[in-house]
C-alpha cells in the first residue's frame, strides 16, 4: 500500500517580520526570522507535515503568493503582520484559495495599540493564536495537522 504524501502547509509571514531579533525585542523576542524558520521547519518535520515559508514586506507579493498556493498546499498559516489590521486584498486572497487557514501573531494584538485590535484577515481564517511569542506558529501547526486529519475523517 502506497504512503500518503505528507500534507502540505505554507506559513507566510507579512511586513517586518524580517526584522526579528532586531526590532522591538520585548514585544517580538530576540529570535531571528531565518531562527525562527528554522524552528517552523523543524516542528513541521516532527509533525509530519511538509512546509513552505514565506516572507515579503510587500502587500502585492504576498497576495501573489497565497493565489498561487491554492492547489499546491493543504494549509495556511499566516502572520499578516501590520497588514492585519487594513489588507482586505489579503482577505480575499485567503478567501479566494479555499485554503484553512489559521493567523497568528507573536505578541497578543488584542492588548496592544487600539488600531492594532482589530484584524480584517480573522473572518477569512477559521481562527487566531496570538501573544505566546514563536509558540504562536507552533501551534498553529499542530491545529492545522489536527484538523487536516479531522477533515480527511
Amino acid at each position: 500500500m502506497a504512503e500518503s504524501p505528507k500534507p502540505r502547509v505554507l506559513v507566510v509571514h507579512g511586513p517586518n517580520l524580517d526584522r526579528l531579533g532586531s526590532r522591538e525585542k520585548e514585544i517580538y523576542g530576540d529570535m531571528s526570522l531565518a531562527d525562527l524558520n528554522e524552528e517552523i521547519r523543524a516542528v513541521a518535520a516532527k509533525l509530519g507535515l511538509d512546509c513552505d515559508i514565506f516572507q515579503s514586506n510587500a502587500e502585492g507579493d504576498l497576495v501573489s503568493k497565497i493565489n498561487s498556493s491554492g492547489d499546491a498546499f493543504d494549509f495556511l498559516v499566516i502572520n499578516p503582520g501590520a497588514y492585519t489590521h487594513t489588507s482586505h486584498a489579503l482577505q480575499d486572497a485567503i478567501r479566494a484559495s479555499s485554503l484553512p487557514a489559521i493567523e497568528v501573531h507573536l505578541s497578543n494584538i488584542g492588548a496592544r495599540e487600539p488600531f492594532r485590535r482589530h484584524s480584517v484577515i480573522a473572518p477569512a481564517c477559521l481562527g487566531s493564536i496570538a501573544g505566546f511569542g514563536t509558540f504562536s506558529y507552533l501551534m498553529a501547526l499542530e491545529m492545522a495537522l489536527s484538523l487536516l486529519e479531522v477533515r480527511e475523517e
